[in-house]
């Protein structure tokens, strides 16, 4: 199988053999509905079932740290960062947005219960069954179990957590590049940014070891 990224310790030279990419920024001004990158939604959820199927088959060395969330940054270019990501029992990403980037995940092994803010009804028809017993603006949750996953279109505010007692794995995309998260709590029904903070480029959004 030939890989749907270049990895990040590949040579420097190695081209990337991403499929999903429009040859120009501007060979076909649809792509750019989604946010400020070339790179849809689509094209991110695409790049994540790829690489994911890649990491099933081997591909792609994965780790679990119990105690830090383990994450390896398999391509990098100046529209789209690719990571892999394990989650130990427990291990949590705090309530937080993705800034200027859109993004996409797929579950490779294991399972991920997503919490994401919604503002009421008029996003009903997003979302999943178990989601439709709460209305209004609030938390609504979602399990992931594997292959499955998520967009986040810009605005997008969640946490990711893995409450299985085996680890779980995923496989994280996002366009342009993360550089800034903010961060929320939600108390009375009120989604309320706490902080934000700039994203060094080539760190980890989970945290985690960085192979450059």
């Amino acid at each position: 199988m030939t890989s749907a990224v270049a990895r990040s310790d590949a040579r420097p030279d190695a081209p990337a053999t991403l499929p999903f990419l429009p040859r120009t920024l501007h060979g076909d001004r649809r792509r750019w509905h989604d946010g400020p990158t070339p790179v849809s939604l689509s094209d991110l959820t695409a790049i994540t079932r790829q690489v994911a199927a890649e990491v099933v088959a081997g591909m792609h060395e994965v780790r679990v740290d119990h105690t830090h969330r383990w994450s390896r940054r398999l391509h990098a270019d100046p529209h789209l960062d690719v990571w892999l990501i394990s989650w130990a029992t427990e291990q949590a990403a705090e309530l937080h947005d993705h800034g200027g980037s859109i993004g996409a995940l797929t579950v490779v092994r294991g399972e991920l219960t997503e919490w994401r803010w919604t503002s009421g009804r008029t996003e009903d028809h997003e979302v999943t069954p178990e989601e439709l017993a709460a209305s209004g603006p609030g938390l609504r949750r979602r399990t992931l179990g594997v292959s499955s996953g998520a967009a986040f279109p810009l605005g997008h505010v969640h946490d990711v957590s893995n409450r299985r007692p085996t680890p779980a794995v995923s496989v994280h995309a996002y366009s342009p590049p993360l550089s800034t998260m903010s961060y929320y709590d939600v108390d009375r029904g009120t989604l309320t940014r706490t902080r934000s903070e700039l994203v060094e480029r080539g760190a980890s959004p989970e945290g985690g070891e960085v192979l450059r």
